[in-house]
């Protein structure tokens, strides 16, 4: 019979489709004791209480003991399934599950799908090992020579050992904000408060971090350093202004040092590039004057050797080449005979003009003939030759 079909003219004109009494009048809501008792009978015709042995149906005592056997079967199968779902759990990739067993740490499971025993096992937490983390710290401090200074910290970290991590400290980024106050007050109270505002914070941060993870070590929270960065240190806001003047002169100084040594790099240079063409020059001259000493003292060992073994000829010619030399600078020369009264003139400035290039020997009007060359190109052997013609004219007019 369908559910839209009206109802015939029989007595079962008050059921559905199933046999089921229909409830009198559609209007109000299902009736939560049938329902209950639809479903009690139905779980005691599986499991085999819905009738005795003889075929009649159970009385009272058996209906109860249906009923508890029904209700403990659906709870053993909740407690089933229930363990069933909570045996199996998967771990991510950046994840590593610290495992309890009947409280105590059991093993720390790797990425992937793992199984445990229900009720016994239990995950602790699930850390992640590959999340850097970060903290921030803003604090004000004494420093060594009794400053305060606000420093602004960041710390980057990993949980790089879960069960540390997760069992060893109730509250590790408790610990590690701890810890990281205590690093960095312990080391800001040892420097000057020039060194944290200038020069010195690189060295600061750098001891910091030492310092932070040697504390993280000693706590044993499976925590590692990944980065730390003293962000800003300045003094307090009441003597900002004063600062800014100490760090515009410092500047300043820097600066005028910087220039100033601009302009000995300049001049340096300079300096010592004239100091060694000096010094050169110097070695030049001394040298020079070394090989000419030299020279000199080997040419009046050489003459003292001719002197010895002819020192007529030798005093001629020192007296001839003398000669030649104060000529070649002379312009007039005066020539006093000995034993007369009358002095010789020699022009030699006319000569040198207007004398001859070949010189005859024996008259004196040859002496001052006209010249076809400068005497200017003359050599010193035709000094010498003109020497010579000279020194015999005196000699004649002597012996005249």
């Amino acid at each position: 019979m369908a559910w839209n079909e009206p109802p015939n003219g029989n007595n079962n004109n008050d059921q559905d489709p199933w046999g089921n009494r229909r409830r009198k009048g559609n209007d109000g809501p299902p009736d939560l004791d049938e329902i209950f008792k639809q479903v009690n009978e139905k779980l005691n015709k599986w499991l085999g209480g819905g009738k005795n042995k003889g075929g009649g149906s159970s009385g009272g005592s058996g209906g109860s003991g249906a009923s508890f056997g029904a209700i403990l079967g659906i709870l053993l199968v909740v407690v089933l399934a229930y363990a069933a779902y909570d045996s199996i759990y998967t771990v991510d990739e950046s994840e590593r599950a610290v495992i309890l067993r009947l409280g105590e740490f059991s093993s720390v499971q790797l990425p992937g799908l793992h199984f445990k025993v229900p009720f016994i096992d239990r995950i602790d937490q699930k850390v992640n090992v590959t999340e850097v983390r970060s903290l921030r710290l803003q604090e004000s401090m004494l420093t060594g020579d009794e400053n305060i200074v606000s420093v602004t910290m960041s710390v980057e970290y990993r949980a790089a050992d879960a069960q540390k991590f997760a069992l060893n400290v109730q509250q590790p980024e408790t610990s590690l904000a701890n810890a990281a106050e205590s690093a960095l007050r312990h080391v800001i109270g040892s420097a000057t408060l020039q060194q944290a505002l200038t020069v010195g914070r690189d060295q600061i941060q750098v001891s910091v971090r030492q310092r932070l993870q040697n504390y993280l070590n000693l706590y044993d929270v499976g925590i590692e350093l990944a980065q730390l960065n003293i962000n800003d240190t300045s003094p307090p806001q009441q003597v900002q202004a004063a600062f800014d003047d100490v760090i515009t002169a410092r500047e300043d100084q820097q600066r005028l040092i910087n220039e100033a040594q601009a302009y000995a790099n300049q001049i340096l240079p300079v300096a010592q590039g004239q100091a060694r063409r000096q010094l050169e020059e110097a070695q030049a001259y001394r040298e020079q004057v070394v090989a000419n000493a030299t020279g000199e003292a080997d040419r009046f060992s050489d003459i003292l050797g001719a002197y010895s073994e002819a020192p007529g000829v030798t005093r001629e010619r020192l007296y001839l080449e003398s000669i030649s030399r104060i000529y070649a600078n002379t312009n007039k020369v005066l020539v006093d005979v000995e034993g007369g009264n009358n002095m010789l003139y020699l022009p030699l400035d006319q000569l040198r003009r207007n004398a001859s290039s070949g010189v005859s020997s024996g008259t004196t009007s040859q002496i001052g003939s006209p010249s076809s060359s400068n005497m200017n190109n003359l050599s010193s052997s035709d000094v010498r030759s003109l020497t010579d013609q000279i020194l015999r004219e005196i000699d004649r007019r002597r012996a005249n």
